[in-house]
């Protein structure tokens, strides 16, 4: 519900917790003996083994996470969390059952939600309708973790399989098929410890989760149920420049640009109960071809209450009739479903094809509140109604792969063809009863509008040399934007249409230094064009307002890398350079404009930005006694504001040559699990953020304050015991040291999360 703006500090831990994974990791193998120093015992010869690295799918980087180390390490409650750990990966998750855990990568930070692409098995699940924190995060919830084999993460846009949305990056779900029918029951208990200005409260979370899957014949099937009833940490604080009248209990503070927000209470204190409902169903056409059906129903109902700080002269409690308490509170309620179907061959001949068509439908997304506040605690009869309903898009694929000389020859030829249309529908309507969703009157404003594209892209990786390997692409794309209509209070414009199309080359040559080095390089353009959330959205979100630019241009990145990939006995080690130059930078920026009086949020084309870093990743298994298991990342990111002649500041401040917003400078993971036997696993992880800003001109630097985007080193706990093939237990706390910081929004303090699951 709200937009992310970002700032924190600098490298603490992670540097030389890393540099001591990476120290023990490098010990590796011992070396091959000579061929002096082997004995000869007639056929008998002594080797050392050599650790070889596994061919990626992907032209360039990717990194990858299964099932079971998931289950074992992680205090997931949500598909999400399954790939919290993996490397310069963060997802904005604020609370249990988020709906909005948008993900962000090594050169873009949230509230970049198309900037990313996400698939379950070959269907998207990105939402690109918007480019934001509120509508635009993927829906995770079209499967089941219990449903997940493993999660691939292909670093940058390198591939000419996927549109220009891919330069942040590209997740892939994988889920498994069981062979035979298997029910699992889960049950997961959670409880936060919140303790910030006026606010003290234990939050809990509780969630039943049921999956089933089988094979009958040629027939597979995997179907998952999820009940969750969770309550939510503050996520707003109320906050304003005086003490309102009459009233004590003020908390004096800031706001991240350093002035006066005192904090009068808190808001978002949001009770969600949550379904989701999944399904897979498979079909073995031919032994070659098969078909598979996705469908997943979400639907969320809950409530945002307020805890004022706020006392009048008698000490009974009151909102000083500040309209934040209004904006707070509120009501929501939605239904949304996708369905997906695939027919994919797997002839393992000269040639293969597949054709992917998904359909998303916000069948109703209301959300409803009071327009104001009257005396004490009370609230006005009227208010208003948002709804997303009937806001809708669908996508269709089709790609064929010719192999020439067979699987496995120098040639893999792979082509394809795309559409997709994205259609907003978000009016909100004055209601005679707040509390009343049906007691509509009049508009009050509305956005919609309408993107398509089309695209055409060939591919080739062509092994012309048995260690060197060359993959060429290229996409072409076409975009249009249409029946865009903005109506706010007693102005209605009638959008114009916008149309753009544009070319974007690829390029990646790995080359095989030895069975256990790899050294490769990319370089691609990418083109995004402007989300039809960011063109015509109008909406808002407390007291700030966002404003639609319908003439935004398309973004175009050019992206290059090196990564240097060393396979080790049990890990590996990787050095990854990177630099993206991004022209017309499609950028939100949130500020008081000149003129206007509340802020106001507002997209637009930023000159250039330059985001160019290393990355360092390390992994081993049984690292000085076995058992132990360590792996790490570590990400340097120099994102700079090349050029912006088009921003504007009230105070006279310039962007060019200041850090690019949402873009942490530092960021690292480390997880160290210990497994003394097959039933036990015993894990302790941390995630550090550096310093970021949310404003163009950088003058976010006030720390620990609503708004603000601090930085923050997270420590979480787990211990997970196999009591029997049947019955496993988990216990773990996230966020054990108890930081307390804002990424915006107050994020969750010290968690205990606990579960039991029941395999059938």
């Amino acid at each position: 519900m709200r937009f992310s703006l970002m700032r924190g500090a600098a490298l603490g831990w992670p540097l030389s917790l890393l540099a001591s994974s990476l120290a023990l990791a490098v010990d590796g193998p011992a070396p091959a003996p000579s061929e002096s120093e082997v004995t000869s015992l007639k056929a008998v010869k002594v080797t050392a083994d050599t650790q070889t690295l596994a061919a990626p799918g992907f032209p360039a980087t990717l990194a990858a996470v299964p099932a079971e180390r998931v289950e074992a390490t992680i205090n997931a409650v949500d598909v999400e969390d399954a790939a919290k750990y993996l490397p310069s990966i963060f997802i904005r998750k604020r609370n249990y059952g988020d709906t909005q855990p948008v993900l962000a990568t090594r050169t873009w930070g949230l509230n970049s939600s198309a900037r990313t692409l996400v698939y379950v098995d070959d269907i998207p699940i990105s939402a690109l309708i918007a480019n934001n924190n509120t509508i635009g995060a993927p829906r995770w919830g079209m499967t089941s973790p219990e449903a997940i084999d493993h999660i691939d993460m292909m670093y940058g846009p390198f591939s000419a399989a996927y549109a220009g949305n891919a330069m942040g990056g590209v997740m892939h779900i994988v889920t498994r098929m069981p062979d035979k029918t298997e029910v699992t029951i889960k049950q997961t208990e959670a409880v936060q410890s919140f303790d910030l200005y006026g606010t003290h409260d234990n939050l809990s979370t509780s969630q039943t989760s049921l999956t089933a899957g089988g094979r009958s014949g040629n027939l597979g099937w995997f179907f998952g149920a999820s009940a969750m009833n969770s309550f939510s940490q503050p996520l707003s604080m109320i906050t304003g420049a005086t003490t309102p009248a009459g009233t004590s209990g003020t908390v004096p503070a800031l706001n991240k640009l350093g002035q006066v927000a005192n904090v009068y209470g808190a808001g978002g204190l949001l009770h969600t109960r949550m379904l989701n409902l999944n399904g897979e169903l498979t079909y073995d056409i031919t032994p070659q071809w098969k078909a598979t059906y996705l469908v997943g129903y979400w639907s969320n109902h809950g409530q945002s209450d307020t805890d004022t700080y706020l006392s009048d002269a008698s000490g009974a409690p009151t909102f000083g009739k500040v309209a934040g308490f209004a904006s707070n509170t509120y009501d929501l309620s939605a239904h949304h479903l996708m369905q997906g179907l695939s027919v994919k061959s797997d002839t393992k001949g000269d040639y293969d094809g597949s054709l992917v068509v998904t359909h998303y439908a916000f069948l109703k997304d209301n959300q409803w509140q009071p327009a104001g506040v009257t005396t004490g605690t009370d609230v006005t009869t009227n208010g208003r109604l948002a709804s997303y309903g009937g806001t809708q898009w669908s996508t269709a694929d089709a790609t064929g792969i010719w192999r020439p000389q067979g699987v496995g020859g120098d040639h893999e030829v792979s082509l394809g063809a795309h559409a997709d249309q994205y259609e907003l529908n978000n009016p909100t309507t004055n209601l005679a009863d707040w509390q009343d969703p049906s007691s509509l009157t009049t508009l009050y404003s509305t956005g919609r509008g309408k993107t398509q594209t089309q695209a055409l892209w060939l591919q080739d990786a062509w092994r012309f040399a048995p260690d060197w390997l060359l993959t060429l692409g290229g996409r072409y794309e076409w975009w249009k934007a249409s029946d865009g209509y903005n109506f706010s209070g007693k102005t209605a414009v009638q959008q114009p249409v916008e149309k753009a199309d544009g070319f974007s080359p690829k390029a990646t040559l790995q080359w095989n230094v030895a069975t256990d080095w790899r050294i490769t390089g990319s370089l691609a353009k990418a083109i995004r064009f402007p989300t039809v959330g960011e063109l015509y959205q109008l909406v808002q979100t407390g007291s700030t307002y966002s404003v639609p630019n319908p003439d935004l241009k398309p973004e175009t990145a050019r992206s290059g890398e090196l990564a240097v990939e060393h396979a080790i006995e049990q890990g590996m080690l990787r050095v990854s350079l990177f630099q993206e130059n991004t022209k017309n930078a499609l950028v939100s920026q949130t500020s008081t404009l000149p003129n206007v009086a509340v802020p106001v949020t507002y997209v637009m084309n930023v000159g250039e930005l330059r985001n160019r870093g290393i990355e360092l990743v390390a992994q081993k298994d049984n690292v000085l006694i076995r058992g132990l298991e360590l792996s790490g990342s570590v990400t340097f990111v120099d994102s700079t504001i090349l050029s912006n002649d088009s921003f504007a500041s009230s105070t006279g401040t310039t962007s060019a040559g200041k850090h690019a917003p949402y873009v942490p400078r530092w960021r690292a993971t480390a997880v160290a699990t210990y497994r003394p036997d097959a039933a036990w696993a015993f894990t302790l992880a941390g995630r550090y953020s550096g310093k970021q800003y949310s404003t163009l001109d950088n003058t976010d630097d006030t720390p620990h304050v609503f708004g603000a985007f601090d930085k923050f080193t997270v420590f979480d706990v787990r211990a997970h015991y196999q009591i029997n093939d049947h019955l496993a237990a988990s216990f773990g706390i996230d966020n054990f040291t108890n930081e307390k910081y804002f990424l915006y929004h107050p994020f969750p303090q010290r968690t205990y999360v606990a579960d039991l699951k029941l395999s059938l």
